[in-house]
């Protein structure tokens, strides 16, 4: 019963010699204490409470204004990176972001709360901050011009977290509001918090300059890809991806990809065909931009649950088009979405190869003069000191010769098969060959015969359309380009 009660925070620096230098982060408003340092925090009542993480030890800070708002970078277990660029390149993304939506009510400040590790990635998004780990190579070199690949996967995942300030910390399911901290609450809506937000994180990068239109594409036609591995999407449809996070999308297993669909990956592409279908239909004159407007201006500033269906409704009274077919179809059914054709529309084309290699994401052409393995249809990971089977792809070679996920690699045709070699092993063969693959499971050494298949293409990568209409053109050119 004490929920709504001001929460006074006393953090207290360890005892010395440890921590002489130890500064404290926390997007939790000081109380007499100077800001960075121990001393006394205060919230407002136990929701903000929770919802202000802390960090302490020897933390690099780094400032600056977005919009006129107080902004920092507060990084641990920092290595040499140009700390000057970061800020830069987050104070262009968070302005882009604040003009998209509006500077949201009672946001004075925000913190970037970032833990650098030698093979880190995540985030967690906050009211006023968010916590996030990267990995070393992520971080930009002084001196260093390029957006490596490494550095927009950063970006990508700073943008991510920053717009769900707007998209689930202020617009909310209406199954969340309040929030009981009891019980899982089951909402059909992540899709639209999570997937939207996927959509927009890459989307924002182009737009705030950082990367160009080429770079986004290519972001995106690995997000295809990762779609279109995944077998489980003919299975779940997104509402229940999102209905049953708490019991399959967070426990998941060797079998998940044949069984589950992320609504991450398949709700950004959802969101990508509901902007296309809605600039296509309307002759640019509506996008989903103007949707998440209306959804900010009803849900975000009111402190409105939206309703299960309100995205919907939204779409619909927004634009003017009946999208009651495309729900039913892509959110409440398991169709394949249209991407090619909308982007068709939209003057990209849309190609599907087979992969080079397990290694192999997607978001180019084919390498010149390479020819993709024959197909297994299971992928190999070291575990425990062996190589063992992962992910065994329903309707896969391997599957139907029998090896199964935990199975210890043990050889292909005599040759010792692990992790690192499968690529160069099966390289050695064709579709149509049979080979023989040495395998333990626990204390029992199985001999499967499996017959390799032809590779899928299942690897996306996009191109611009040289030879599209003036219309293809002038809605490639407002989406990607933002010239409206």
């Amino acid at each position: 019963g004490q929920e709504d009660r001001t929460c006074q925070l006393d953090i207290l620096p360890p005892q010395k010699p440890v921590g002489n230098d130890w500064r404290v982060a926390t997007s939790m408003q000081p109380l007499g204490a100077k800001r960075y340092e121990f001393g006394t925090y205060v919230a407002a009542n136990y929701a903000e409470l929770i919802d202000h993480p802390v960090e302490m030890g020897d933390i690099l800070i780094g400032e600056f204004e977005a919009c006129n708002i107080p902004h920092a970078i507060a990084v641990i277990g920092h290595t040499h990176f140009d700390m000057a660029r970061i800020c830069h390149d987050l104070k262009t993304l968070c302005e882009t972001q604040l003009k998209f939506l509006g500077v949201p009510k009672n946001l004075d400040r925000y913190l970037f709360l970032l833990r650098v590790e030698e093979n880190g990635y995540g985030g967690l998004e906050h009211r006023w901050s968010s916590s996030l780990a990267c990995s070393r190579k992520d971080m930009p070199r002084r001196g260093e011009t390029k957006v490596s690949d490494d550095y927009r996967k950063f970006l990508g995942l700073c943008s991510h977290e920053y717009f769900h300030l707007w998209n689930v910390k202020r617009i909310k399911p209406e199954r969340f509001t309040p929030y009981d901290l009891r019980t899982e609450i089951h909402t059909g809506l992540l899709w639209v918090f999570e997937g939207i937000t996927s959509y927009y994180d890459d989307l924002f990068l182009l737009r705030s300059g950082l990367i160009s239109s080429k770079s986004f594409l290519e972001l995106l036609a690995k997000t295809i890809t990762r779609v279109t591995r995944n077998r489980g999407r003919h299975l779940q449809n997104i509402e229940e991806s999102s209905f049953d996070a708490w019991t399959r999308f967070y426990k998941q297993d060797a079998n998940s990809s044949n069984a589950i669909v992320s609504y991450y990956t398949k709700g950004s592409l959802i969101a990508l065909a509901l902007d296309l279908t809605i600039r296509k239909d309307t002759d640019g004159k509506k996008s989903l931009d103007d949707v998440m407007r209306e959804c900010w201006s009803l849900y975000g500033e009111t402190g409105e649950g939206l309703p299960e269906r309100g995205l919907e409704s939204l779409a619909r009274s927004v634009s003017g088009l009946e999208l009651e077919d495309f729900f039913d179809r892509y959110v409440r059914g398991t169709a394949d979405l249209p991407l090619a054709g909308l982007l068709k529309a939209a003057g990209i084309n849309m190609r599907l190869r087979a992969a080079n290699d397990s290694k192999d994401m997607g978001g180019k052409p084919a390498s010149n003069g390479s020819m993709p393995p024959p197909w297994l249809g299971a992928t190999l990971k070291v575990k425990g000191g062996a190589s063992r089977f992962g992910v065994v792809h329903s309707g896969s070679p391997a599957e139907s010769a029998g090896i199964a996920p935990g199975d210890e690699a043990v050889a292909l045709d005599g040759l010792r098969l692990t992790a690192q070699n499968l690529d160069t092993r099966l390289r050695d063969h064709h579709a149509g060959d049979t080979v023989t693959i040495t395998a333990f499971r626990e204390e029992s050494l199985l001999r499967h015969r499996v017959k390799l298949g032809t590779a899928p293409e299942d690897t996306c990568y996009l191109e611009i359309d040289s030879d599209a209409d003036s219309e293809a053109e002038k809605l490639r050119n407002v989406w990607i380009a933002h010239t409206r």
